[in-house]
């Protein structure tokens, strides 16, 4: 009786496929990592291009 409850509430989480589990975090920092990595060399750039189209002008 009592594995029969345990059983049907497993089998309803499993159903419910909105959890975040550990193969989501993964696969988010995968994502979010070179994020990371990229945002400060473009930032650079960006600057970089200003301040050259800034000295060019003048």
């Amino acid at each position: 009786m009592m594995w029969t409850k345990r059983k049907s509430r497993r089998n309803r989480k499993r159903q419910t496929g909105d959890r975040y589990n550990f193969s989501d975090f993964i696969v988010d920092a995968l994502f979010f990592v070179p994020e990371l990595i990229m945002y400060p060399l473009r930032l650079l750039l960006w600057v970089g291009r200003g301040i050259g189209r800034f000295f060019d002008w003048l």
